[in-house]
């Protein structure tokens, strides 16, 4: 008999993103960068989608590096917009050079951007016990104070409803319904703050 799952999790990649990834505590910079490219990508669009160009999204941006992104040039952008493996969305794409940008900018002042990050949930996973889907919420009063933050230092694509998606993706807060054999795993993750060059 199949493990339960939430509720989303119905196809092979939403499975194996759910089952290995998904709301276990991230604390290396080079990957929340790339979640919250990915998450404001997703903005209008399934996070299947994303799921499926996801390899594209690494080879096409530089493996996630935000110091590499943020030195993308106008030619560069030219040849992004034709390529189908991504959202070929002039907005997102402009954005992630500028994100790019201003994650540099807060690791430079926090030392890494996991440092400034896991404060607004108090430097450790937020554990929920939600029992359905349906009660688990798109925003809270965590990811709008991480919106507001993130758009005063010039992120785009980072509203409240994007940066808690982000904040579920990166393990900030475990959604994980409690029936889900995920649940307990993930609330066992443990939080090791640490400083990165």
């Amino acid at each position: 008999m199949p493990p339960t799952r939430c509720q989303w999790a119905r196809t092979a990649l939403s499975i194996a993103y759910h089952d290995a990834e998904w709301g276990v505590p991230v604390h290396d910079d080079r990957l929340l960068f790339e979640f919250l490219i990915l998450e404001g990508a997703q903005a209008g669009l399934s996070w299947e989608t994303i799921l499926r160009k996801r390899a594209a999204y690494r080879k096409a941006f530089a493996d996630f590096e935000p110091a590499r992104v943020a030195r993308f040039t106008p030619a560069r952008v030219k040849r992004l917009l034709v390529n189908d493996g991504i959202v070929r969305n002039r907005l997102k794409i402009a954005s992630a050079i500028q994100n790019a940008n201003a994650f540099l900018a807060i690791q430079r002042e926090y030392g890494s951007f996991d440092a400034y990050l896991w404060p607004f949930v108090g430097g450790a996973p937020r554990v929920n016990r939600w029992r359905s889907l349906r009660q688990v919420p798109t925003r809270t009063p965590e990811s709008d104070a991480l919106s507001r933050d993130l758009l005063r230092r010039g992120f785009r694509f980072v509203g409240s409803t994007i940066c808690y998606a982000f904040m579920q993706a990166v393990g900030m807060v475990n959604d994980h319904t409690v029936d889900c054999f995920r649940y307990r795993a993930v609330a066992g993750a443990s939080w090791r703050p640490r400083r990165q060059a």
